[in-house]
């Protein structure tokens, strides 16, 4: 059964959605009265106003609040961009006009937001995060937390100094399938994880329209390395937090490459990447990411001694190993030792039956789920899951994968703080 302790940290998860609670998992055990308590704490807190003010309501802004907004109680009362156009596009998401502000400080000066969301490009988190929250802002920010190790750790020390909510965008943490599918991982359900697999190809080139070639990198932002870390950062974070989360710790050292080898149009982020992250006792995390072919999608492996775990944008499976022979038969005589052939294929074909699906009760999408839990955290005073550590923990794996990149060699990743 889940202890009491971690029951209390996923509250802000679990008491989201209620329907969160999942079958055949460690989250589908927590006690009646819990579950019960939880379920009041969500209705007297549910319908209260809630307004949000967004730094940055682009693309990935815009998807935020359509998020949002399916939260009972919150209202969009504030935008900022320096880009006005977006700011229609706002408005139709909402489906009532926004006030907007050209700069970002004059939003902050609001006194009526009990939330500020950040969804600028990379790098510019840090300097729409900090000032939100030295305004007092609890503050919803997007990933890869900071564009720099310095800025991550300013970020964390900030949200302790004034007291503040952060939740950082990794939204798989409040998936209901990948939740409940880790929760049986880390119960011993595949053994001990040694390895990692992860991949998120796709067939486009990632780049955008532009309706004039001045506005080329304020649309375009990823691919160019003022403000990305590219798909490292843009893709490769989210596997990255699960591979912290599934290990219980952060990298010890990363090794990376990428290059740009099918859209030469004159972009400065790979088209392709591919990062090796070490952590202790030997274990491995392995990244993949193309540009110019869709095959394996998105998904991550998670390999154990007893089993493997797939992980889908829209579902869970495991896998279970066949049993295996755990002691060496002692030898026939003393003459010598009868020997087999070195290499078998029976139990190593790739197909191994249909898997053992993580059943739930709902399949929420997982931005309106994470979206849901910051709404919760800051009515509650409830900390996040994905909160400024975890955020903390991706941004040194992406920062020093992007490192070992450029420097073409493995380099060490700090320790957490």
């Amino acid at each position: 059964m889940i202890d009491r302790r971690l029951f209390v940290r996923g509250l802000s998860a679990a008491v989201a959605t209620a329907s969160t609670l999942v079958t055949e998992s460690a989250l589908a055990q927590q006690s009646k009265a819990d579950a019960e308590a939880a379920k009041q704490i969500a209705r007297t807190t549910e319908n209260s106003p809630f307004r949000i003010g967004i730094i940055g309501p682009g693309s990935r802004g815009n998807e935020l609040v359509r998020s949002f907004l399916r939260v009972p109680g919150v209202k969009i009362v504030a935008a900022a961009d320096v880009y006005p156009a977006r700011f229609a596009q706002l408005n139709e998401a909402c489906g009532y006009e926004v006030p907007t502000h050209a700069d970002y400080r004059a939003l902050l000066d609001r006194k009526d937001l009990d939330a500020v969301v950040v969804a600028t490009p990379l790098g510019l988190h840090a300097q729409h995060v900090l000032p939100a929250l030295e305004s007092g802002h609890h503050v919803y920010g997007e990933k890869t937390m900071a564009y720099t190790i310095d800025d991550a750790a300013k970020i964390v020390k900030a949200t302790t100094a004034h007291k503040r909510i952060f939740q950082v965008g990794h939204q798989y943490r409040y998936s209901p399938w990948i939740r409940a599918a880790v929760a049986r991982v880390q119960q011993g359900e595949i053994g001990d994880v040694t390895h990692i697999l992860a991949y998120w190809n796709r067939n486009n080139n990632w780049r955008r329209s532009v309706p004039d070639p001045s506005l080329e990198r304020l649309i375009n932002w990823r691919l160019y390395n003022q403000w990305s870390l590219g798909l490292l950062a843009e893709l490769g974070s989210h596997h990255m937090d699960i591979a912290n989360w599934v290990f219980g710790s952060t990298p010890t050292a990363a090794l990376a490459s990428g290059s740009i080898c099918y859209y030469h149009d004159g972009r400065e982020t790979d088209d392709n990447v591919q990062a090796i992250l070490s952590y202790s006792g030997g274990r491995r995390f392995i990244f993949t990411s193309m540009t110019d072919n869709a095959k394996m999608g998105d998904q991550l492996w998670l390999y154990g001694t007893k089993g493997s775990l797939n992980l889908t944008l829209q579902d869970a499976t495991f896998f279970y190993e066949p049993q295996r022979i755990t002691k060496t038969p002692p030898a026939k005589d003393a003459k010598g030792v009868t020997t087999s052939a070195s290499y078998n294929p029976a139990g190593e074909m790739p197909y191994r039956g249909p898997g053992k699906p993580v059943q739930v009760t709902t399949a929420e999408d997982p931005t309106t789920a994470a979206t849901r839990a910051f709404v919760y955290c800051v009515r509650t005073g409830t900390r996040p899951i994905a909160d400024e550590h975890v955020g903390f923990g991706s941004a040194l794996a992406v920062v020093q994968s992007n490192q070992a990149r450029l420097k073409k060699q493995e380099v060490e990743v700090p320790a957490a703080i």
